[in-house]
């Protein structure tokens, strides 16, 4: 399952990077986080509880970043392990664009899960797993600046297919055609 998002954040670029890189920050950020460490500069562990749909559970979760390049993006690479609720493996290509409002953080993030938590439901998971995303990054991003906004994607444009257009068109005219020759 695929998960994107983006804002707009009245803050420097350098200043989001540096809170996408503070353990205290991901911390309070992160919905359900009851622990967060740093390992190292780019590994960090924590412990998440969440629930999705029926199963609630603590999550192991295990944390690297790769393909740094500070401070427009890296790639957040985790896996998690809740015992018999299962687990859940992803990874979140995050980009900052320097904007003249500030920046535009974006991500796009990429999930699997395994055990009973892909026994709920890939609805249910893409729902929960979007709205602790948009949680997330809707935290910092307001963390930062108050006013922060989420930038809504607009809709794709929904055509009538021409084939359709052509057929319900021929349909008319034969339908037009036999009442009139009644």
């Amino acid at each position: 399952m695929e998960i994107k998002g983006k804002y707009v954040i009245a803050s420097s670029r350098e200043e989001v990077w540096e809170a996408l890189n503070d353990p205290e920050v991901l911390k309070e950020c992160i919905p359900g986080c009851e622990s967060f460490t740093r390992n190292s500069d780019t590994e960090y562990d924590a412990s998440v509880m969440a629930r999705i749909g029926p199963v609630k559970a603590r999550f192991k979760t295990t944390v690297k970043l790769e393909n740094l390049r500070p401070p427009e993006s890296y790639t957040i690479v985790g896996s998690s392990k809740g015992g018999n609720a299962g687990f859940a493996r992803g990874n979140a290509d995050v980009v900052l664009v320097e904007v003249t409002s500030g920046t535009e953080l974006s991500y796009a993030a990429n999930l699997k899960v395994g055990g009973k938590l892909a026994q709920v439901g890939s609805r249910l998971v893409t729902g929960a797993t979007k709205k602790t995303a948009d949680e997330f990054f809707g935290s910092l991003s307001t963390r930062l600046d108050p006013m922060a906004l989420r930038v809504e994607e607009p809709e794709p444009e929904r055509r009538f297919p021409v084939g359709w257009a052509i057929a319900t068109l021929t349909a008319i005219a034969l339908l037009f055609w036999w009442y009139l020759s009644r």
